[in-house]
C-alpha cells in the first residue's frame, strides 16, 4: 500500500533500456507499481504466457516506443486470452498514434516520460477500478442538453459553451462540453485548444469506451471537460449505434453533457436530439431565422419529438426588437425558453481570451439564469426518453 492506494504488481516488457531506467526511477518515488519480473526483449507468445502464469501480475508494462508493431501484436494476443491482463503502454513521449492504436487494441492505460507522479496515481486509480470493480450501483445518468441552430451563425456554439461553464459554476458537478459539428465546429477555436481528439476518435472507441480511452480524448478548461470538433472536417456517415454508445458513456460519467450540434436539419443533429433531455433550437429575431425556426419545429413535431422536450431560444435580442417571446410561442406553437441579449463586447472579450463570459455582464446574467433553470428542472426527472429515442431508427 501507498498513501494514495494499493500498489499494482507488474510484468515489465521494455526493450528500450533508457525508457526502463527512467520509468524505474519514477516508480521508486511513487511506489505505484511493483515489478515482479522484467523482460528486456519482446517475448514470444509462449514465453509471455509462461511468465504470466508464473508471476500472475496485475498489469503488463509494455514498451510501445521501441517497436510499435511488435507491441501491438502482443496487445492483440493478450486480449485474445480467456483472462486477458491489463496492459499499460509506456512511451518516451505523448505519441498520439501509439495512444490510439494501443487503446483501440485493448490497452487500459498509456504513460509517457517523464512519468509525473500525479499521472501515475490517476492511472493506478483507474486500473484498480478495473481490477477490483465496486459493487454495481444504481447510477443515475447525467442530463444531456443539446444546442442546435436553425440557421448557421445563430450563436448555438457560443450558448452551448457558455451554458456548460455556467452549469459547472452553479452546480460544481461534472460537466462535458462536446462539439458534434463535424464539418464546422468552432468550440476548440473559441477555447484556444489545439492538437485535441474529437467525436470521430470517440466513435472509434465506442465498443470499449472505458475511462482510460475517454480521458485520452478530452481536454479540460475551467473545470469542464471538452471534446472538440475534428480539426479536419469529417464527411463520413456517423453510425447511429456507435453514436448512442458514446452518448450513453458520457451520460454515465458526467452529471451534465452539453452538446453543440450543427443545424437542426442534419441527420446527426436529429439523432442526438432524440437522445437529449432538453434541446434548444437557437434562432435570432431576424425574419429568415424565424422562418427556419418554424420549419424546424414542424419537422420535430412530424418526427414525434415531445414538444415539452425542445424549446426555441432567441439569441442576440436588442432592446428595440418588438417581437416578444409570447408572439413567437403563438407563431410556432412552441415554448420560448430564453431571450438572450446582444452583448457584443462581453462576448468578444471572452472569445479573445478563450475563457467563460463574465457572469456579471448582461449576457453572463442571461446564461446564468438559463443554467439555473436547467439545474432546477433536472431534479424533476427525465420524461419521455424512450419514446423519443425510437426516432433514431427513423432518421
Amino acid at each position: 500500500m501507498t498513501s494514495r492506494g494499493p500498489v499494482l504488481t507488474a510484468l515489465s516488457i521494455v526493450p528500450d533500456r533508457d525508457l526502463a531506467k527512467q520509468f524505474s526511477q519514477a516508480i521508486e518515488q511513487t511506489r505505484a507499481f511493483q515489478v515482479l519480473a522484467e523482460l528486456k526483449a519482446y517475448p514470444s507468445q509462449q514465453t509471455l504466457e509462461m511468465r504470466l502464469r508464473q508471476a500472475k501480475p496485475d498489469v503488463i508494462l509494455l514498451d510501445l516506443a521501441s517497436d510499435l508493431e511488435r507491441a501491438c501484436e502482443l496487445i492483440r494476443w493478450v486480449q485474445s486470452m480467456s483472462h486477458p491482463a491489463h496492459i499499460v503502454g509506456l512511451h518516451v513521449r505523448n505519441d498520439s498514434d501509439a495512444i490510439l492504436r494501443s487503446l483501440r487494441l485493448g490497452a487500459s492505460e498509456f504513460l509517457y516520460a517523464p512519468f509525473d507522479s500525479e499521472t501515475q496515481h490517476e492511472a493506478v486509480t483507474r486500473l484498480n477500478r478495473l481490477i477490483h470493480p465496486a459493487p454495481a450501483e444504481d447510477v443515475q445518468p447525467g442530463s444531456l442538453i443539446a444546442f442546435t441552430s436553425v440557421k448557421p451563425g445563430s450563436g448555438a456554439s457560443t450558448l452551448a459553451a457558455q451554458t456548460a461553464f455556467a452549469l459547472r459554476r452553479t452546480t460544481s458537478q461534472r460537466v462535458l462540453l462536446a462539439d458534434f459539428d463535424l464539418m464546422g465546429g468552432i468550440i476548440g477555436f473559441y477555447l484556444k485548444l489545439t492538437g485535441t481528439k474529437s467525436l470521430v476518435d470517440a466513435l472509434e472507441f465506442a465498443d470499449e469506451a472505458g475511462n482510460g480511452p475517454w480521458q485520452s480524448l478530452v481536454a479540460t478548461t475551467d473545470g469542464v471537460d471538452i471534446l472538440p470538433a475534428p480539426e479536419t472536417p469529417h464527411t463520413g456517415l456517423v453510425d447511429a449505434a456507435r453514436l448512442h454508445a458514446v452518448v450513453e458513456h458520457a451520460r454515465m460519467n458526467y452529471d451534465w453533457v452539453v452538446i453543440d450540434l450543427p443545424v437542426v436539419f442534419q441527420r446527426l443533429s436529429l439523432m442526438t436530439i432524440s437522445e437529449s433531455d432538453h434541446a434548444f433550437l437557437v434562432s435570432t429575431s431576424e425574419l429568415p431565422s424565424l422562418h427556419l425556426a418554424r420549419k424546424a419545429v414542424n419537422l420535430l413535431d412530424q418526427l414525434g419529438f415531445p414538444k415539452e422536450r425542445f424549446q426555441i431560444l432567441v439569441n442576440r435580442i436588442n432592446k428595440r426588437d418588438e417581437i416578444g417571446g409570447s408572439d413567437i410561442e403563438k407563431l410556432f406553437n412552441c415554448s420560448v425558453n430564453s431571450r438572450i441579449p446582444n452583448d457584443y463586447f462581453a462576448l468578444h472579450r471572452a472569445v479573445t481570451l478563450g475563457q467563460p463570459v463574465d457572469s456579471h455582464c448582461e449576457l453572463g446574467k442571461a446564461i446564468e439564469n438559463l443554467a439555473g433553470r436547467l439545474s432546477g428542472g433536472a431534479a424533476q426527472g427525465k420524461r419521455g426518453l424512450s419514446e423519443s429515442r425510437a426516432v433514431l431508427s427513423a432518421v
